[in-house]
């Protein structure tokens, strides 16, 4: 929390000196009602805030003076596409510049909504093309033995039986990793389902299998540390909540010890219980509402997945692929 404030502080000061008064004093609004009402993480609201700093100060520079509301107003679109193309000079990546796009229309929007200012140039700006990823999840037989070797990696035979319930968590609900560590003892004693806090502060239901709640179960009761309903479900070496680091440490020396792909990473996992459920015909709309996906396109890059695996059967099993 600490590097946090000092996070806020230092990107606050930035943008007082970016900032007029007038836009100096609606700025610290903006960010509350992202944290508040829009319920962003902290992380989301240190980089809109950072965005925002980028845009001020290249606006400032460009006046020569700090940045008015009617500033704002006035920008034009020139303006905007000049700002974009000097983060892409400075080797801005295009998701980076895309998330600095979302930013701007965020607090656009926002200030148009609470009627400070409207500028109806903001939405003539393209968002930077994205390359389009595909996930890429394990071969059953490697999640399965990625969870068998996960207690073997580690002398404290209790966080080894952690390591093993964290990622059969992950694998067997398809769990963001946030998603697990932020769990609390008050999810025991296990029942059927879990439930998940999410992006944007959803919550959603997963069905828990057997061999998931056996696993916590398992590490529950060998763990030296127990506390109350509030303290955290997995815990680090120390008794504290564990660090995701940690678990992405893990992951790296069972990647190792099993000889697996660089893309075999915590995250993996959730890509590898979202693959393994549609080839074995499960739905769509049903892997959607698990992952905890706002929209449908982001699951449907599982089919794409599910397509070049059986364009990879067909190349090396059809007689005339091979001619």
């Amino acid at each position: 929390m600490a590097g946090f404030a000092a996070l806020t502080a230092k990107t606050e000061g930035a943008l007082t000196l970016a900032a007029a008064d007038d836009l100096a004093a609606t700025l610290p609004i903006w960010r509350n009602w992202l944290s508040i009402e829009r319920r962003f993480s902290k992380h989301t609201v240190i980089a809109y805030s950072g965005d925002m700093t980028a845009f001020l100060t290249f606006l400032a520079g460009h006046l020569g003076h700090p940045v008015r509301l009617t500033d704002l107003a006035d920008s034009s679109l020139a303006d905007f596409r000049a700002w974009l193309a000097r983060r892409a000079a400075a080797g801005s990546t295009a998701a980076s510049r895309a998330r600095a796009v979302s930013a701007l229309r965020n607090f656009y929007g926002w200030l148009d909504r609470t009627g400070v200012l409207h500028n109806p140039r903001i939405d003539l700006l393209s968002m930077p093309k994205l390359p389009r990823s595909t996930p890429k999840p394990l071969p059953i037989a490697d999640a399965a033995a990625l969870l068998d070797a996960a207690e073997e990696t580690v002398d404290e035979p209790w966080i080894g039986l952690r390591d093993r319930a964290l990622f059969t968590l992950l694998y067997g609900c398809g769990l963001r990793i946030s998603e697990a560590l932020a769990l609390d003892r008050s999810t025991l004693p296990l029942g059927d389902t879990l439930t998940v806090l999410g992006k944007g502060k959803k919550q959603r239901m997963v069905p828990l299998l057997p061999v998931v709640a056996e696993s916590i179960d398992a590490y529950e009761k060998s763990c030296p540390f127990k506390g109350d309903r509030d303290a955290p479900l997995f815990r680090g070496a120390k008794g504290k909540r564990l660090n995701p680091a940690i678990a992405q440490k893990a992951m790296r020396s069972l990647r190792f010890q099993l000889q697996l792909p660089s893309t075999a990473t915590p995250h993996a996992l959730r890509h590898s219980f979202a693959t393994h459920l549609l080839s074995d015909g499960g739905d769509l709309r049903a892997i959607q509402e698990l992952l905890g996906h706002s929209s449908l396109s982001t699951t449907q890059r599982y089919t794409e997945i599910e397509t070049e695996q059986l364009l990879s059967v067909y190349r090396d099993a059809h007689p005339r692929a091979r001619v």
